[in-house]
C-alpha cells in the first residue's frame, strides 16, 4: 500500500483553507505526494495544465469556477488521470452531472480518512484500467485505419498495373522493405500518385 500511494500525485481544489490542511495531513500520512493546491476551480484547472497529476480531489462549490466545470475542463484537456469530488450536497442533480463529466468519485462532507483513502486507491486504479483501455482502442483504430489504407493502395496497384491482389500486397510490402517506411506510408505514397 505504501509504495502504491507513494507514486499517487494529488491536487487538492478547496475554497476552505482548513479542508485543505486536514485533506493534505491524511493524504502525507499515506504516503500521497501533495503535488498542488488551489482555492478555486480556475486555479486548480491551471494547476492541473502544469503537474498533470494523478488525482484531483476538489469540493464542488467553488469561486470563479465551481468543482463541475473545472472536473469537466480537467477531463476535456485531459490534464490529471482522476478526479474525486468532495461536497456537503447530495443533490441528486450534481451527482447526475459528475456523473456525465465523468467524474470517479463523490464523497460528501465531512470526510474521514475510512472513506477518503479506499476511494482514492479505487479511483485511481479504474483510472488506469481505463486509460490502458483507450490505449489499446487507439491502437486498433489505428491498425484498422492502416489496413483501410493499404487495401486502397492495393487496389490502386491491381487497377494500374494489372496485378492480382498477393502481388499487389508483395509490392506494397516490397516497396517498405527497401525505403524502410511502413507499409501505411508507402500506401499513401501510392495513394498520393496520379
Amino acid at each position: 500500500m505504501e509504495e502504491t500511494a507513494k507514486k499517487i500525485r494529488v491536487v487538492i481544489a478547496d475554497d476552505e483553507p482548513i479542508t485543505r490542511m486536514d485533506l493534505k495531513e491524511i493524504l502525507e500520512a499515506e504516503h500521497y505526494q501533495v503535488v498542488g493546491e488551489a482555492a478555486d476551480g480556475f486555479d486548480a484547472v491551471e494547476i492541473c495544465k502544469q503537474l498533470h497529476p494523478d488525482l484531483v480531489l476538489m469540493d464542488i462549490k467553488m469561486p470563479l469556477l465551481d468543482g463541475l466545470s473545472a472536473a469537466h475542463i480537467i477531463f476535456c484537456e485531459d490534464l490529471a488521470d482522476t478526479v474525486i469530488l468532495l461536497t456537503a450536497y447530495s443533490e441528486r442533480v450534481f451527482i447526475d452531472e459528475a456523473k456525465t463529466i465523468g467524474v470517479s468519485g463523490y464523497l460528501v462532507k465531512p470526510i474521514d480518512e475510512k472513506s477518503l483513502i479506499p476511494n482514492i486507491e479505487l479511483s485511481v486504479a479504474r483510472s488506469k484500467e481505463i486509460k490502458r483501455l483507450k490505449k489499446d482502442i487507439a491502437k486498433v483504430s489505428e491498425r484498422l485505419e492502416s489496413r483501410g489504407i493499404i487495401e486502397k493502395a492495393k487496389g490502386k496497384i491491381m487497377e494500374q498495373q494489372n496485378m492480382n491482389e498477393q502481388d499487389a500486397y508483395d509490392y506494397i510490402r516490397n516497396l517498405s522493405l527497401t525505403k524502410n517506411l511502413s507499409m501505411r506510408r508507402v500506401a499513401e505514397f501510392i495513394l498520393l500518385k496520379n
